[in-house]
């Protein structure tokens, strides 16, 4: 993400559960639920704003696994804290260029993020890295790619261009940086990409 895009979410932080009230908290249950994501697995919640998928994580990762909340703006991972407490490690960092080690997680999450990330590919590139071999990436949202560039152009500013490429080109940019089982779920009220580092 950009300058611009931290300074954006930094200044939203403060309000930004207000502002996504309106989302239903069991549809994203339901979503990382079917996961189906084992205990004990090192999980990154890249993106994590104010923490909304922790709290499902940590129940699914149990005590032996680990969470890692990763996200550009600062005032987003002090908000996340704020709910979930210090048994997870919070990160001020780009999905394009982690401090993470190499094949280390089992798990990359990207929930309502992927769109903001200005460099795609290298974004794609670094999740190649840090997973580990057999780890699962997934791309989602609570709404269909549609609705949600609709409403990114809606609101326009810093995330009027902001846009979920489409699935040839998602495929395409997962393929190139050699992830396998690309499968892709589009509608009403969800997308979701499920991948694999081989």
């Amino acid at each position: 993400m950009s300058e611009k895009h931290r300074s954006y979410f930094n200044e939203k932080a403060s309000n930004w559960d207000e502002l996504m009230a309106h989302r239903s908290l069991r549809d994203i249950e339901e979503m990382i639920r079917a996961l189906e994501i084992r205990p004990g697995s090192n999980i990154l919640d890249a993106g994590t704003g104010t923490g909304i998928l922790l709290p499902i994580l940590k129940n699914l990762a149990g005590k032996s696994g680990k969470i890692f909340a990763l996200d550009i703006a600062e005032e987003m991972l002090a908000q996340a804290r704020i709910k979930n407490g210090d048994s997870i490690a919070y990160v001020r960092g780009d999905l394009t260029a982690t401090p993470f080690e190499q094949d280390f997680f089992d798990e990359i999450i990207c929930y309502s993020c992927f769109p903001h990330i200005v460099d795609k590919a290298k974004a794609i590139q670094e999740i190649m890295r840090i997973a580990k071999p057999g780890g699962r990436v997934t791309i989602c949202h609570t709404s269909a790619r549609e609705g949600l560039n609709n409403m990114h152009q809606s609101i326009g500013g810093v995330v009027g261009s902001d846009m979920l490429p489409d699935d040839d080109t998602m495929r395409a940019l997962f393929n190139q940086a050699g992830f396998a089982d690309i499968r892709i779920t589009d509608r009403d009220n969800k997308y979701l990409l499920v991948s694999r580092k081989p």
